[in-house]
């Protein structure tokens, strides 16, 4: 399958986010099947629907989406521990959305997801800017999804690795 990068969303002609449309057209006995062109109003749909959520109220914005590779960023202020550093929890918060919307995305919009492990371990502060997470599939299966994330800070370095496995369930 394959990944695209964006410019801010807003900007955005393309993007490889599931077309809601297009997925609910297939019957779910046929299995998963990731639809192949996309518009910028799907990637704007995903970053509109955690409108409200712990998603937005962490700043997490959507850069890039496919069932295998999820991007995705958060800023580092508003998110911080008395210190001033990124507040571990945080790095959590932006691993487990980020594979949560990917076995969404491989598991199609009919099936609800739900994060059953999830852990981290973190290798330095982030103090200001925006942290970047990149998921990518593990396993992709029927009824669970798992994923890598690894979150660097702005000059690239990692500041976290975490794991997240998500249970795919049926309606």
């Amino acid at each position: 399958m394959r990944s695209q990068k964006f410019e801010p969303y807003e900007k955005s002609r393309t993007s490889t986010l599931l077309n809601t449309r297009a997925l609910s057209a297939i019957p779910a006995s046929q299995g998963y099947a990731y639809p192949v062109s996309f518009s910028a109003d799907d990637l704007a749909q995903l970053n509109e629907r955690g409108r409200g959520a712990l998603d937005e109220k962490m700043g997490i914005e959507i850069l890039e989406a496919s069932p295998e590779r999820l991007v995705g960023r958060m800023p580092v202020a508003g998110n911080t521990q008395p210190f001033g550093l990124l507040h571990g929890g945080a790095n959590v918060v932006l691993a487990e959305s980020l594979g949560s919307i990917g076995a969404h995305l491989h598991a199609g919009l009919h099936r609800r997801i739900v994060g059953v492990d999830i852990n981290a371990t973190h290798h330095r502060a982030a103090k200001s800017g925006f942290v970047t997470g990149v998921a990518t599939a593990i396993s992709l299966g029927r009824t669970l999804a798992c994923y890598a994330v690894e979150i660097t800070d702005e000059q690239g370095r990692r500041t976290c690795t975490a794991r997240i496995t998500c249970l795919i369930l049926s309606d």
